[in-house]
């Protein structure tokens, strides 16, 4: 370099920078060597700040504002080079301009869809999307966790790892609520706020903040959209017999108002005989069910119970008495009671039980 271009970099007097993008996080302000003359004005616009480093260490922070560069304002600095009686000669050191305003519209989703569990429709894959705002809350701090010495640092280095932690705690956070996949599109506020609270811990490790967090969409795959709008069509729909009619009464009334050929005509007869053929069916549907509310029910089943060496043994329906007659283990004697009866009555003395016992005929008559 020559000389004039070595001299012009020793008598830097004015540090600013404006920013020509929408994307630039960190500018380094270049110049020879690092030179920066004694008494130099340095401009630090709203929504910057500057940091002045020595040596590989962070000095003197500047905010907003109007500066000339002398003992008293850079403190820090002063104390790092020694300097106890103020200096005359330019000082080496790198300026970084920090860019504090918010970069918005900044788009997040999801590479592959979730697995979640679904108390209605089990196990389902999920998408979603939307996009954030952030800005640098705390420059030192992104310069030492990020940054580092880039002297260009634009939002394309930082957003791949902030959507990988917001995807991460999206999540975690969703899995957690288990709000139902048809609930989701009404809480879309609420899981956006849960999740941006969730992600900020994280998020000011780098000296970052996130000032905006939305959920555009969260979606199912196309092919379990298209079962629910199937689903959704038959609840609009109602009563599948009442639509069919409603829809066959409207065919006919268009081929009635179409009478220019056969074509029209054939329709509306074979319209009218399909209305026929479904109101006849349906008034023997309701004739057939008028008949079976019409029919009286059957008697009820009466049931016994039996007095089994002193315990209460049933009830039994007279089937299961035949065949403890033929067991032998009920007789004629023995006690019996069913609903309606006063008292236990020996089963050969009560009429409905008679039948089951064997008929024993009468005595020979004496031969003559």
């Amino acid at each position: 370099m020559g000389l004039f271009s070595k001299i012009k970099g020793e008598f830097i007097d004015i540090i600013e920078w404006l920013d020509p993008s929408n994307d630039t996080i960190i500018h380094r302000f270049e110049r020879f060597n690092n030179q920066i003359k004694y008494g130099a004005k340095l401009t630090v616009r709203e929504s910057q700040i500057a940091v002045f480093v020595n040596e590989g260490k962070i000095a003197d922070v500047f905010q907003p504002g109007m500066y000339t560069l002398e003992t008293q304002n850079v403190p820090i600095l002063s104390t790092l080079k020694g300097w106890k009686y103020g200096f005359n000669s330019p000082f080496l050191a790198e300026v970084y301009f920090i860019n504090t305003k918010q970069f918005t519209d900044k788009k997040w989703g999801t590479k592959n869809p979730i697995m979640m569990r679904d108390a209605e429709f089990g196990m389902v894959r999920l998408r979603a999307f939307g996009s954030y705002a952030f800005r640098v809350t705390d420059g030192p701090k992104f310069i030492k966790e990020i940054a580092g010495t880039d002297g260009t640092f634009t939002t394309d280095e930082v957003e791949g790892q902030v959507r990988d932690i917001i995807m991460t705690r999206f999540t975690d956070f969703v899995g957690e609520q288990k709000i139902p996949v048809l609930d989701l599109a009404s809480n879309y506020n609420e899981v956006s706020k849960g999740i941006h609270e969730h992600i900020k811990p994280e998020i000011e490790e780098y000296g970052l903040s996130i000032t905006k967090f939305l959920i555009e969409n969260i979606s199912l795959p196309p092919e379990v959209e298209a079962m629910i709008d199937k689903r959704t069509s038959m609840g609009v729909v109602g009563d599948l017999n009442q639509f069919t009619k409603f829809q066959t009464a409207n065919a006919i009334e268009a081929a009635a108002n179409n009478p220019g050929g056969d074509a029209g005509a054939g329709l509306g007869m074979g319209m009218g005989f399909a209305m026929a053929n479904q109101m006849g069916s349906s008034l023997m549907g309701n004739q057939q069910q008028q008949q079976q509310q019409n029919t009286p029910p059957p008697p009820p089943l009466i049931q016994y119970f039996v007095s089994v060496n002193g315990q209460q043994q049933g009830p039994f329906p007279i089937p299961t008495l035949q065949q403890m007659v033929q067991q032998g283990t009920l007789t004629k004697e023995t006690m019996v009671w069913a609903n309606g009866m006063a008292a236990w009555t020996a089963a050969g003395q009560v009429a409905e039980l008679a039948s089951i016992f064997p008929v024993v005929p009468p005595p020979m008559p004496p031969q003559p």
